[in-house]
């Protein structure tokens, strides 16, 4: 019978253990002590005021909304795109991936100012789209759903992309030599096995367009979203009500990520 390796038990194991728990708990500790001194430090009464207030409501609920309309329009895109970057070399591949990752570099007050150039009233898509759509993307939510979608839309691609490239190749050419189509292999062999990939990559992306501030807040300032508007209350009434709204915005966040992360679970294994 072979011999366990003592490198992972015994004395070494706990030793290593412990050297590798350590960077963990400073991890937790970094995150969650800032979140829980401010959750900690608020009030009953005070969390109950700012969750009357009906323009924090509608900003949470114009979040929440926004988001999920930008994972879908993500999804649309960014899963025809991460399965062609799965795919071997191919000419401009690089320069492809470049694209995808490049929002990733670019500061989102930068991000914001680069989308009015081409989003905003005198932009080149915002003056067509006014001009013969009706449709404006400043002040808008299509102007919201523009600003998530460019900071987050790198999260769907390459988690979606991860996926597909962890299949084995060989299942692929297994299932055309049975005679399979290439529409066949797709639907019936890569989907199912990168669907994991796929919906991480959705909350993810629902995830980071919730938090967006910089590119929503020079596009479409109005109609404010949490994050704008939690800036807003810090600004004309200090931290205390802008970290209530903050808190409210991380709970009812939080309960969205688990109520998503449910049903993509139930539909998963379903």
């Amino acid at each position: 019978m072979p011999r366990s390796n003592p490198g992972y038990r015994g004395q070494g194991g706990s030793w290593l253990l412990t050297v590798l728990w350590l960077p963990g708990i400073a991890l937790l500790v970094f995150v969650l002590l800032p979140l829980l001194r401010m959750t900690l430090a608020q009030t009953p009464a005070g969390l109950a005021a700012v969750a009357a207030m009906a323009d924090v409501r509608s900003a949470i609920g114009l979040s929440l909304y926004t988001a999920l309309v930008t994972t879908v329009i993500a999804a649309i895109l960014g899963i025809p795109t991460a399965y062609l970057l799965s795919r071997p070399v191919f000419p401009g591949k690089q320069i492809l991936e470049a694209v995808v990752d490049l929002p990733l570099a670019v500061p989102h007050t930068v991000a914001g100012i680069a989308l009015l150039f081409v989003f905003g009233r005198e932009g080149i898509v915002g003056f067509f789209a006014g001009k013969y759509l009706g449709l404006s993307f400043w002040g808008t939510a299509a102007g919201i759903v523009t600003g998530m979608l460019f900071v987050s839309l790198p999260y769907m691609v390459n988690s979606a992309r991860a996926g597909f490239e962890a299949i084995d190749p060989r299942l692929a050419k297994a299932a055309r030599t049975l005679g399979a189509t290439p529409a066949m292999v797709f639907t019936r062999v890569l989907w199912p096995l990168a669907l994991r990939n796929v919906f991480t990559g959705m909350v993810l992306t629902y995830a980071r367009s919730i938090s967006e501030f910089g590119a929503v807040v020079l596009l479409a300032y109005y109609p404010m979203t949490a994050p704008v508007k939690i800036y807003e209350l810090y600004l004309e009434s200090g931290l205390q009500q802008a970290s209530a709204a903050a808190v409210l915005l991380l709970a009812v966040a939080l309960f969205s990520f688990i109520l998503l992360r449910y049903l993509i679970g139930k539909k998963r294994w379903s």
